[in-house]
């Protein structure tokens, strides 16, 4: 009798074991079926969260049916429940396990903010101000308050941030990008400035770096920006004044609506390269690496003039007659301003930027 009893006892056990073991096993398995969403969700994962906090997180969401499953897989599996804070993305097909695979990896949400080529650092500050997800600890600061912060007192911060894609998490600040900006910029510059080309007129590469950004605002066509900076260049070593158009309308500020005329052109700032000899005291734009190649690699050409034909190119022109006879024919027809305008007619610049 007693040795049935425990017979029967023993096959209870035996049953209720394997009944436990299919219930957890069916549990667990639920954290490897992907998730039923119709777009992603984000996951803010405080510092310092435990793993059933997070796990109780998860219920809450509706990415977990039951936390239990989620809490038994971190005591089961001790190393998978050391999460790092952050930001997290579960998108569409994606399984609890491989949420938590990310957490563990600290593979955080990443979102990216562009600076474009040609932007000024005020356009440059504007996008950071819009960026959703990014810390802002500089919207209230002072340019000179920026520089500052970065190690760069006293510098003057147009140009000297590099044009490209940054990818930034929500643990990032704008600060965090200005830096990364401005250390890929001196990167960038010292590379360049290494390998350029012998003769140039630059004594510094913060010159290369102004000439650079002129060629920038001058063309959006690639293949002129080593003929153009030939231009510039060529220009500076015969002493001749630049007399380019992008300059002018950055030294006239918040003043330029669009065009610029005779006046303009006759009044002094210290951007005014109709006025001024050689370069502008600072850039006047953000220049991407091609532009900064070219200023450090010009054109070996012997054109000393150009004006934009209305299609974004430009007619490149060797003397002063076939550069007045290009003006004619492109743009004294649409440009009255040329025709009241005092400066000499051997200004180069783009039809763009000073109007119709």
């Amino acid at each position: 009798m007693l040795k049935k009893l425990l017979i029967t006892l023993g096959s209870v056990l035996m049953l209720a074991a394997a009944g436990t073991g299919l219930w957890l096993w069916q549990g667990l398995k639920t954290l490897e079926q992907p998730v039923p969403l119709a777009e992603p969700l984000l996951l803010d994962v405080p510092s310092g969260t435990p793993f059933n906090r997070l796990a109780v997180m998860l219920e809450q969401q509706g990415v977990v049916e039951r936390s239990l499953w989620l809490k038994l897989y971190g005591r089961l599996n001790p190393r998978m429940s050391r999460i790092k804070a952050g930001e997290y993305e579960l998108a569409p097909g994606m399984t609890v396990l491989g949420l938590i695979g990310a957490m563990v990896r600290g593979d955080v949400k990443h979102w990216s903010i562009q600076f474009i080529e040609g932007w000024t650092f005020k356009d440059m500050r504007a996008a950071l101000a819009r960026a959703e997800r990014l810390r802002k600890t500089t919207t209230d600061w002072t340019d000179e308050q920026v520089m500052a912060a970065l190690g760069a007192a006293g510098e003057h911060p147009e140009g000297r941030f590099f044009p490209d894609t940054y990818l930034f998490t929500s643990a990032d600040s704008d600060l965090d990008l200005l830096r990364r900006a401005y250390t890929r910029m001196e990167s960038v510059l010292a590379e360049e400035w290494a390998n350029r080309k012998d003769g140039l007129p630059y004594e510094t590469p913060y010159e290369a770096l102004i000439m650079a950004s002129i060629v920038e605002r001058e063309t959006g066509v690639p293949e002129e920006r080593d003929e153009v900076a030939g231009v510039f260049v060529r220009r500076l070593q015969k002493g001749m004044r630049l007399q380019t158009d992008p300059t002018v309308i950055y030294g006239m500020g918040e003043k330029y609506r669009g065009r610029i005329g005779a006046r303009d052109l006759r009044t002094y700032t210290p951007y005014n390269t109709y006025r001024i000899p050689g370069l502008p005291p600072t850039p006047i734009a953000l220049p991407g690496r091609e532009a900064i190649h070219a200023a450090l690699h010009p054109d070996d050409g012997d054109s000393l003039y150009f004006v934009a034909r209305g299609d974004g190119t430009h007619k490149f022109s060797r003397t002063l007659a076939e550069h007045q006879k290009a003006v004619r024919e492109y743009q004294l027809n649409r440009r009255e301003d040329y025709r009241s305008s005092p400066a000499p007619v051997d200004a180069p610049g783009k039809d763009e930027e000073t109007g119709p």
